[in-house]
């Protein structure tokens, strides 16, 4: 089937691809076994899917949920269309479904925290995020339609105590303090866990996901080099686990307000230098009392 595929993320558990199906023919496709477990979130166009002799139609307001060893076929009928693809190994989805791989039937509707949720992971891959914040993000999304697909399962598997939550979210902010280059499946085995229920437990006691708070982590060492008057930022970004240094930049200018140049200036600078530039840094945050006052 002409088109094209990106692949924002392949590990071994879960890959995420943007696909545009340059497909024109509006009729059924061979009758085939279904090869993976997937998830297809239409965002252009209508795609019709045939299952074991079942007809369904898939919109940009529903979820494809593609189960292994089912016959299927597809039909285009109004010609190309785009969506986003995610696979998942039988382990992960294990994981999603309260330890049982077994997937049930049925077409998954979107809420609109569905879509938002869809849109910014979707931006987040093209804005060139690593595959640790990509692959916390497609776990909660991937859970968020298990949870419109067999909600009782998919609330399952939770740790049984409040202490064990506890004990779970610090093994893994001890793990990423001493490596914050670690990456979410080497992280989910040192701890003991798989990167959604990790993921789950530890936005659950912490009020913040993992990927933000590793990025805290890389921040305060992004500062102390800084201050350090270290200038080799590809070197630094490398070091500490980024893409490239435009990531570094964007991670730094989004969290801290400044982008790394500035910000060693500001931190190498005589004292009064640098308390001007706190109050620069603070202007770009300005604290609202929710009517666009100053507090």
């Amino acid at each position: 089937m002409a088109g094209d595929r990106r692949v924002y993320l392949r590990e071994d558990d879960v890959h995420l691809t943007d696909v545009r199906c340059g497909s024109t023919t509006r009729g059924w496709s061979l009758l085939q076994p279904a090869p993976v477990f997937g998830l297809v979130l239409l965002r252009d166009g209508v795609l019709r899917g045939r299952v074991d002799g079942v007809e369904h139609v898939v919109d940009a307001a529903s979820v494809y949920v593609e189960r292994p060893g089912t016959e299927q076929q597809f039909a285009h009928p109004q010609g190309p269309d785009t969506f986003t693809e995610i696979v998942l190994s039988e382990p992960r989805v294990a994981d999603l479904l309260g330890g049982d791989p077994t997937v049930p039937e049925g077409l998954v509707m979107v809420t609109p925290e569905l879509a938002l949720a869809h849109r910014m992971l979707l931006s987040s891959a093209r804005q060139g995020a690593d595959s640790f914040e990509l692959g916390e993000y497609t776990a909660r999304l991937s859970a968020a339609v298990f949870a419109r697909l067999a909600p009782a399962r998919a609330a399952s598997g939770r740790p049984a105590s409040a202490a064990a939550r506890r004990r779970l979210t610090n093994d893994a902010r001890a793990v990423l303090a001493a490596e914050p280059t670690i990456g979410l499946e080497a992280l989910g085995r040192t701890v003991g866990a798989s990167p959604h229920h990790l993921s789950r437990v530890f936005t659950a006691v912490t009020g913040i996901t993992l990927s933000a708070h590793r990025g805290r982590l890389r921040l305060a060492r992004v500062l102390d080099r800084l201050s350090e008057g270290e200038r080799d930022l590809a070197g630094l970004a490398r070091e500490l686990g980024y893409t490239d240094q435009s990531h570094m930049t964007r991670a730094v200018r989004r969290t801290a307000g400044l982008p790394p140049g500035r910000l060693r200036t500001l931190l190498t600078s005589s004292e009064a230098a640098v308390e001007a530039g706190v109050h620069a840094v603070a202007d770009v945050h300005v604290i609202t009392d929710g009517r666009g006052n100053r507090s």
